[in-house]
């Protein structure tokens, strides 16, 4: 990484780095790039690619629909209702 690049990533962040701090990112973003050149030198041409690394499972439920609740059970804790719904105070007239 380049230091203005860090400068306008600073910017963004609103960061205030010193200029030790500002080393310490440097030094390790350069080891980063050492790291990332070392793994393009392997040949990967006969390896599949793949999406994950591990197996992706679902193990949510089965998406049933379900009437759990009647609307008069539901309708038992409103202090009144009218034809079906809950019945509230007008807040504008």
């Amino acid at each position: 990484m380049e230091k203005n690049t860090l400068k306008r990533l600073e910017k963004l962040n609103q960061l205030a780095l010193t200029d030790a701090e500002e080393a310490d990112f440097l030094a390790f973003f350069d080891e980063r790039e050492g790291e990332l050149s070392e793994l393009d030198r392997i040949d990967t041409a006969e390896v599949e690619r793949m999406v994950h690394v591990m197996p992706i499972l679902t193990v949510v439920r089965e998406d049933k629909a379900q009437k759990l609740f009647t609307r008069d059970e539901l309708q038992k804790g409103a202090p009144e209702t009218m034809d079906g719904y809950w019945q509230v105070p007008r807040l504008v007239e």
